[in-house]
């Protein structure tokens, strides 16, 4: 009979060493999460509730990350009483989007070949687990225009409800300016 030495199991982590990546995992999450969250510009309430926050429509403004030079400011529901206070209340699907040059445009190669279509410019939770509203980007080759559209998910459906907007990506021709001598 032959004996197979013992060897005895080691922990995969030590608990007394807190583990080296997880403070700046965090720190880049909160700062890529940051990256897509909007500005908020403004809201209006909607619903009284006696507890708690009112039913709102919450306005914001972000910049596309990928194209500079095109803004957009996105209206979007947001449930209050006490669920909406301590953040359990799940927010509707209802939103509103529309985007605007705001300054130069230069689009990357990769946007241009519509390699990036459909990609993820915005993103907000609207509720605790699984629901949030995001905002996609696509390029219009043809009429040279970006679309964007905004839409809600949930781990096992989402709403079909949307809207979308459009950038032309043209500069029109300035308006004559009378002079003093035209009539």
């Amino acid at each position: 009979m032959t004996l197979k030495p013992q060897v005895a199991l080691q922990p995969t982590h030590n608990p007394d060493r807190p583990r080296r990546y997880t403070i700046p995992a965090a720190l880049l999450f909160m700062l890529f999460s940051s990256l897509l969250q909007g500005e908020e510009l403004g809201q209006v309430s909607t619903k009284f509730r006696v507890v708690g926050p009112n039913d709102k429509i919450i306005i914001e403004a972000f910049d596309d990350p990928a194209v500079p030079g095109v803004t957009c400011y996105l209206s979007r529901a947001k449930t209050g009483g006490v669920g909406g206070a301590i953040g359990i209340a799940e927010d509707t699907s209802d939103a509103s989007i529309a985007c605007r040059q705001t300054g130069p445009v230069k689009l990357a190669a990769d946007i241009l070949n519509k390699s990036r279509d459909g990609e993820e410019v915005f993103k907000q939770r609207t509720s605790i687990l699984f629901k949030t509203m995001q905002v996609v980007r696509f390029y219009d080759e043809k009429r040279n225009t970006l679309v964007y559209m905004t839409y809600s998910d949930k781990l096992v459906d989402g709403s079909p409800k949307n809207s979308i907007t459009a950038v032309p990506l043209y500069r029109p021709a300035p308006l004559p300016v009378p002079g003093p001598n035209s009539q």
